[in-house]
């Protein structure tokens, strides 16, 4: 026979192993980004643990922020993958859950004793509880208008939110004991959030914009980041103020459409 093979006999095993697939470099970029992620979140919390609490905090939000788009990058690079989307939720409750958790911890809710420990913990597991709630119902099809909604605060939000009492302490807040306490409530605050129901707009139903508000919109983005980077806590704490604002317009909203519109045919109802 052609390949030496009785009639028969079973096929040869390759002696240098089994062949490897050939893997596109696009598909590798996402997991990357994610990885660089989890390094960054994970040495936020060794730099809160070596008392350098700022870059602490900017290295937890530079997480936040790259966990938050290697989705979008896998999906404008076409590279989306079953080890990826594993990947990304495994990196997510780090990112947004634990490492907000023990930074906050080392730095504020340690000085109220064990409810501090007790809020960092009760925020890492809601944070993982809302991570778990999202990757079911993200396979749930046919929610209408109501797609344009998340079910509670998103763990980014949240992981932005959680950090808010450090941004006050740069902005030179004293770190009493009052405020220890004021930073456990806070905690807990956001951590009822994330697993809440509570309808919040996310902007999915978003499509083109105006032709005219191309360049505006690339003025406020550039703005935003100049103001972030002369101004990072001010911006931040602000940010973090204008969505707890945010929150509440978001539910009045979505209960104004349910009453226009009623509820989708498999929405959440």
């Amino acid at each position: 026979m052609a390949d030496g093979l009785e009639p028969g006999s079973a096929p040869r095993r390759d002696p240098r192993g089994p062949r490897i697939r050939e893997i596109p470099l696009r598909m590798v970029i996402p997991n990357l980004v994610t990885v660089l992620a989890i390094c960054a979140g994970l040495t936020g919390i060794r730099l809160a643990f070596e008392h350098r609490i700022e870059l602490a905090v900017a290295m937890v939000l530079l997480a936040a922020f790259l966990d938050g788009v290697d989705g979008r990058v896998a999906r404008a690079l076409k590279a989306t993958s079953k080890f990826g989307a594993e990947m990304d939720s495994l990196a997510d409750i780090v990112n947004f859950g634990v490492a907000p958790g023990l930074v906050l911890y080392a730095f504020l809710l340690d000085r109220a004793g064990a409810p501090g420990w007790i809020a960092a913990l009760l925020f890492a597991i809601a944070c993982g509880l809302r991570l778990a709630r999202f990757n079911v119902m993200d396979h749930d099809p046919g929610k209408g208008w109501r797609a344009g909604y998340f079910t509670g605060v998103p763990a980014p939000a949240g992981a932005m939110l959680v950090l808010l009492p450090a941004y006050l302490s740069f902005l030179g807040v004293e770190h009493s004991r009052g405020f220890a306490w004021f930073s456990c409530a806070f905690t807990l605050l956001v951590a009822v959030l994330l697993v809440s129901r509570i309808p919040v707009w996310s902007g999915k139903n978003l499509g083109r914009i105006r032709g005219d508000m191309v360049m505006p919109l690339i003025l406020l983005i550039v703005f935003y980041v100049l103001l972030l980077i002369n101004y990072p806590w001010h911006t931040m704490s602000v940010t973090a103020l204008a969505y707890l604002c945010f929150i509440p317009l978001s539910w009045l909203g979505y209960r104004r459409r349910e009453a226009r519109d009623g509820p989708d045919e498999g929405g959440e109802g």
